[in-house]
């Protein structure tokens, strides 16, 4: 999920000895190897440059079908199925927002579906996970129902490396059932943290009667390979909290890569949180689907 605009700041590696003493002559053989495959690199990719003005509107018409799911924008009219899942105590553990109310939380779905296009820094936009053949949480109960306990959470992860899933459809061709009555799921976001560097930043959240199923990884492989192949990215990343579980072992399962950990980046319900790095370069990307 989208989370406020991030700081520069430096990054303590958790993993590295920090009381061991590395040898001189391979710490420099392998820095200067290093340098070497990254400026070949650079030199092969060219400058960042994302593909800006991007209307995210357009996936209305045409949506991105996986396998099992449709993904397409957040609507306001979503906002029964969004709380379902997003007032679940176990799944707000893990975002950075505060409990809201009906009201509150119609609001905030609203606010998020009305945002569409990417310019700039910050700029996001939210598709809905919906699943065809399952109706929303109005037309099979006639209200919204209470929602349910649940360990393990998924919220907030990001894409990766991997292949797309067999048997799966086409972005942007018809979509295989009615999204207009079809459940939501989760959603999934894709923002903006760098014009200037190419950098993405991707975040889900997948309600806990639909995970362990598959569903989050088919959505994640289909936006993500979205992402690279109409944004042109440099890099996708994305932020979560360290002690989600859930999405880590996603984010694992995808191929992507474990960056860092940020200690007590955030302060939340009372206490420091450490925040999980995830990153996937635009080239590891491509070379995964050779």
């Amino acid at each position: 999920m989208p989370r406020p605009p991030r700081r520069r700041r430096a990054l303590r590696f958790v993993t590295m000895h920090e009381n061991a003493t590395p040898d001189p002559a391979t710490t420099t053989a392998s820095t200067a190897s290093t340098a070497l495959d990254r400026a070949a690199a650079a030199a092969a990719d060219g400058p960042p440059a994302l593909r800006f003005p991007f209307d995210a509107t357009a996936l209305t018409e045409t949506p991105i079908n996986t396998e099992r799911l449709v993904l397409r924008p957040l609507e306001a009219s979503d906002a029964p199925d969004v709380f379902e899942y997003q007032r679940i105590p176990e799944v707000l553990r893990y975002l950075p927002w505060p409990e809201r109310d009906r009201a509150e939380a119609y609001e905030h779905t609203a606010k998020r579906a009305a945002a569409r296009v990417l310019e700039g820094d910050g700029d996001f936009f939210v598709l809905a996970m919906t699943l065809p053949g399952v109706p929303s949480v109005e037309e099979s109960t006639g209200a919204e129902s209470t929602g349910a306990e649940s360990t393990g959470a998924m919220s907030t992860g990001a894409m990766s490396t991997g292949t797309a899933p067999t048997g799966g459809k086409p972005i942007g061709a018809e979509p295989t059932g009615s999204t207009a009555r079809d459940r939501v799921i989760g959603d999934m976001m894709v923002r903006v943290s760098s014009a200037k560097h190419a950098q993405l930043e991707l975040g889900w959240v997948v309600h806990p009667d639909f995970q362990g199923k598959g569903y989050a990884r088919e959505a994640g492989i289909a936006i993500r390979d979205f992402a690279f192949e109409t944004l042109r990215p440099h890099r996708i990343q994305a932020f979560l909290d360290a002690r989600n579980e859930a999405s880590a072992g996603l984010c694992e399962r995808l191929g992507m890569r474990r960056e860092a950990t940020i200690l007590e980046e955030q302060y939340n319900d009372g206490e420091w949180q450490d925040t999980a790095l995830y990153g996937v370069l635009r080239r590891e990307w491509a070379g995964a689907r050779e």
